[in-house]
């Protein structure tokens, strides 16, 4: 990985991770999935994790069921959801870099009129940032899971599915 692709990933909130293992989780389910269940699963903090999963629901990635059976469920199938839409759900639509025009400060400073195009060092964080949001719009939620089942030989989702049934 690049060093400006490494500089744009540490950006990104610990709730990117939990939002993204928490889709792949409701992924693997029949009906919905509570707040309270999902943060057992995965060790976090039911109150922080309940704040992510109401920025997925308000980006229309999943809808949330009150009630004793109630949860989180997709409002589409998991292949139609890419890891860039839950990244932005999670975290917002701004780039990770914001070009202030440095160049125009100090004892060199530029003037306007020869700042008319982005520098060299916003155009390359620009290119990063195209990249990196195209490859995350390549892969769904389904890929994901598909590639958490390989990485485990095909024990995770399956393992996953069995203890989300067993789920009070």
């Amino acid at each position: 990985m690049s060093e400006i692709a490494r500089v744009l990933v540490m950006k990104l909130s610990n709730g990117v991770e939990w939002g993204l293992h928490c889709c792949v989780s409701i992924s693997q389910s029949d009906g919905p999935v509570s707040a309270a269940r999902l943060a057992e699963l995965h060790g976090v903090p039911p109150s922080y994790l309940a704040k992510h999963l109401q920025a997925l629901s308000r980006a229309g990635i999943v809808r949330s069921t009150p009630g004793p059976v109630g949860g989180y469920a997709f409002t589409r199938p998991a292949a139609e959801v890419s890891v860039l839409q839950v990244v932005q759900a999670v975290d917002g639509p701004e780039p990770a870099f914001r070009c202030t025009e440095i160049r125009r400060r100090g004892p060199l400073a530029l003037s306007p009129e020869r700042c008319e195009k982005p520098c060299a060092v916003s155009r390359a964080m620009a290119t990063a940032e195209t990249a990196w949001r195209e490859a995350l719009a390549g892969i769904s939620v389904a890929d994901l899971a598909g590639r958490i089942d390989q990485d485990s030989s095909g024990t995770a989702m399956r393992d996953l599915r069995s203890w989300l049934a067993g789920a009070p």
